[in-house]
């Protein structure tokens, strides 16, 4: 393995450590994953050692224990995001295992703290997701072999937490780690031009969005109904609970009576969200608002110092068949506006879509992950990447219906501004990716150099089965 594929290898995996929402993460490993997870085992213990047993303790470091199953497990991980299992050992995987270990330990030891109310808000979106995209709560706490969906959340928790810690130890200890313009250079010319790395395939992408228009009595209705059952709590004495699973239409809180604890002025929800759960005394409801997901009335349940814990009913205006059948032929009538010259996809972008964080830029999409205009075909969301994937440079695609999480429709036209085809590393062209390598090198080395001066003053045990591997620190020490 090169320099450039060990860089990128360790790299990516240290950004996989930090994704823990697959089911295999917290004990469970699906049916159809079972034969990967033994195929896996019985292909990679005829490489670092001839024994596995079914389960054990693999290590411990400082206050945390590796099971064997943890190492299976991170494989069924790297198998469903996509990641190539062929070359990595278990004892590669041991390998970083321990590193995670070893960071979340010294946060600790560091005194390093995130706040509850952090960690409760990560798991608040992460449950509305899985309950979207299962059904129901006792569907999802089924799904990953739990009795209850409190229990889930324990153990969701004490995950979250620990990655929260160990990626801020990681980057306490990178903080202060910069490049300069001449070790960027050094880096990459003391690569021999046979081993410079291929650059994938790159797209510059741009969008217009149509959205069906939402009638003002459609927005009326909704409120009317909003103050209905607000009328109903407050006058016969109903329960907002009861309320919330009978007619709210979030799916992270309708089964739970609305319910959201421990929310916090830092918490990620919408500021109009926040505003009234903060500007409410306990036990007073909310008149209607709206957010960017729908209009709301809000429950202060209870007050705890800076948190709330508060119940909310969320609900949708209608959008007609005659608003959809508007924006569709709006948006057809400006793809042939395009396709025939009358004007460019940029200016049919400022001046018609509805999208307001891209149409002033002509439409131009930004990439989240590095806030750069371009994207790696090999990473792009898949559904983005099946729409543009044929299109050529200037082409404009059909028109797409996209969903958000609310259920909300909107058109869509793509087109691709620029493409970037599959080259290798050029010390000009590529100077800014380069420059990415360089510094992730030098962050390697920092890495390196803290790690094993922490692991001769941390207790740790290996279990003798992997006494053969050869790991990048002093783990044997």
């Amino acid at each position: 393995m090169n320099k450039f594929l060990l860089i990128m290898l360790l790299s990516s995996a240290m950004v996989q450590a930090q994704v823990v929402l697959e089911p295999d993460s917290l004990g469970v490993v699906q049916d159809n994953d079972s034969l990967i997870v033994q195929q896996t085992i019985q292909r990679d213990t005829l490489k670092p050692f001839k024994r596995y047993k079914a389960e054990g303790v693999s290590a411990v470091v400082g206050e945390f224990v590796i099971l064997d199953s943890d190492i299976d497990k991170a494989y069924v991980e790297m198998q469903s995001q996509g990641i190539s299992v062929e070359d990595i050992t278990r004892c590669q995987l041991m390998g970083k295992l321990m590193e995670d270990k070893l960071y979340t330990h010294q946060a600790k030891q560091d005194s390093l703290v995130v706040a509850d109310a952090e960690i409760n808000g990560m798991i608040d979106q992460q449950l509305q997701y899985m309950i979207s995209e299962l059904g129901s709560e006792e569907k999802v706490a089924a799904y990953y072999r739990k009795d209850n969906i409190a229990e889930l959340r324990t153990e969701l928790f004490e995950a979250n937490k620990s990655l929260k810690l160990g990626r801020m130890m990681q980057d306490k200890v990178i903080e202060k780690v910069e490049i300069t313009p001449e070790e960027v250079r050094t880096f990459f010319f003391a690569i021999p031009e046979e081993e410079r790395p291929v650059f994938s395939a790159e797209i510059e992408i741009a969008q217009i969005v149509i959205e069906p228009e939402i009638t003002q009595k459609a927005k009326d209705e909704v409120i009317a109904r909003l103050n209905s059952i607000r009328a109903d709590i407050l006058d016969n004495g109903a329960s907002f609970s009861t309320k919330a699973v009978l007619y709210s239409k979030d799916p992270g809180s309708a089964s739970k009576g609305g319910l959201y604890a421990g929310v916090t002025r830092d918490s990620p929800w919408a500021k109009e969200f926040k505003d009234h759960a903060f500007s409410l005394l306990e036990g007073e409801i909310s008149e209607p608002f709206e957010t960017e997901f729908g209009y709301h009335i809000l429950y202060v349940e209870k007050i705890r110092g800076q948190e709330v814990d508060v119940r909310h009913i969320l609900m949708f205006p209608d959008v007609s068949q005659k608003s959809i059948d508007e924006a569709q032929t709006e948006i057809e009538d400006i793809k042939s506006k395009i396709d025939s010259g009358e004007m460019t996809f940029a200016e049919a972008a400022r001046k018609f879509s509805d999208d307001k964080e891209t149409r002033n830029n002509g439409g131009q999409l930004v990439n989240p992950v590095n806030f750069d205009t371009k994207f790696d075909l090999t990473k792009m969301d898949p559904t983005l990447s099946a729409q543009v994937y044929n299109l050529d440079e200037g082409e404009v695609s059909k028109v797409y219906t996209d969903r958000d999480r609310t259920g909300k429709s909107s058109l869509k036209l793509f087109t691709v501004t620029k493409k970037y085809p599959e080259h290798q590393a050029d010390y000009s062209k590529d100077y800014e990716r380069i420059k990415q390598l360089a510094l992730r090198e030098k962050q390697i080395r920092v890495i390196d150099k803290w790690q094993n001066e922490k692991i001769k003053d941390t207790y740790i045990s290996i279990n003798k089965d992997y006494h053969d591997c050869d790991f990048a620190g002093n783990w044997l020490k």
